[in-house]
């Protein structure tokens, strides 16, 4: 069942069209991930929806409630998270939450049963006393997080969240959104990160103020066209710039070696001689499965 439904969502600034007939539609209780590069379009959308700023054209409605009309409404339902730390610096970990629970009205020994659970999924509660700048980065969100939820929020829209943030407090922060989502929670997260993606329900690829794909993480995926050839080698800008010279083949750097695109009729074989000049024993090339990166960059930057 949709809990966020977007449609035909346009927003320009000045000569700058941010978002062009953007769709959207989210299942409650469901991850859905938004990626693309800086500048796609995620966090004006998200804005939009969280509506501090205003779209052009286009409507949306959370729960079933319109965002322009039943804003009043819809405030009790939704918890965000810009992606920059907007928190007060100079307040400890409890008072930040103090706070916010303030602005809820939350008090007393209401406030105090919320803190407590917020803490022991946080695992902030060791670090109540002291001031939110002096927290670590992957802290800070996990606290900006604890605000959002001080409210009990049916809907969280998370910008770039774990942008910046350490591999293990980007995996204990998604745990976190794991648990919250079980507990029936609607989750709308922007990030720029692939295997963050693979860990949602949904999610769509954006670019220029479009939605290029959407699906499941697998069906992004299994969308790839073509061939994979993973190459283990030192991915040199020269050796790139030479394969795609060759008509048929592109390549891009992956990891600690190459990924090596052919179009979906292609041999192998074909290319053996050229290969061979560059230095590349094509049995050395392993066939490949396309993943979440590969769909995304024949899309951005191929357009197929």
């Amino acid at each position: 069942m949709s809990f966020l439904t977007a449609t035909g969502i346009d927003k320009s600034y000045v000569q700058i069209k941010a978002l062009q007939a953007f769709n959207l539609e989210v299942n409650e209780g469901e991850i859905f991930a938004l990626v693309g590069p800086d500048g796609a379009g995620k966090t004006t959308l998200l804005r939009i929806l969280c509506r501090l700023i205003r779209a052009d054209r286009g409507k949306a409605y959370i729960a079933g409630l319109d965002i322009d009309r039943d804003f009043e409404s819809i405030k009790s339902l939704l918890g965000y998270m810009p992606q920059l730390f907007s928190l007060y610096p100079d307040l400890s970990v409890e008072e930040n939450l103090k706070f916010y629970a303030g602005i809820y009205g939350l008090t007393g020994a209401a406030f105090e049963k919320k803190r407590d659970y917020l803490y022991t999924f946080s695992n902030l509660g060791p670090f109540a006393d002291r001031r939110a700048q002096a927290l670590s980065g992957g802290m800070k969100q996990k606290l900006a997080l604890s605000c959002a939820l001080m409210h009990d929020p049916r809907l969280l829209v998370l910008d770039e969240p774990t942008t910046g943030v350490d591999p293990l407090s980007r995996h204990q922060f998604w745990e976190i959104l794991k648990q919250l989502k079980d507990e029936g929670v609607t989750i709308l997260v922007s990030t720029p990160y692939m295997d963050e993606v693979a860990r949602a329900d949904h999610a769509a690829f954006v670019l220029n103020g479009r939605k290029l794909s959407e699906g499941t993480p697998k069906e992004l995926a299994a969308g790839f066209k073509g061939q994979i050839y993973f190459l283990d080698c030192k991915p040199s800008r020269s050796l790139v710039e030479n394969l795609n010279k060759f008509e048929g083949l592109t390549a891009q750097r992956f990891g600690a070696g190459l990924h090596l695109y052919l179009n979906e009729n292609d041999n192998l074989d074909d290319y053996t001689a050229y290969l061979s000049q560059l230095g590349i024993n094509v049995d050395t090339l392993k066939p490949t499965a396309p993943g979440l990166e590969d769909r995304f960059i024949q899309l951005t930057e191929y357009g197929l």
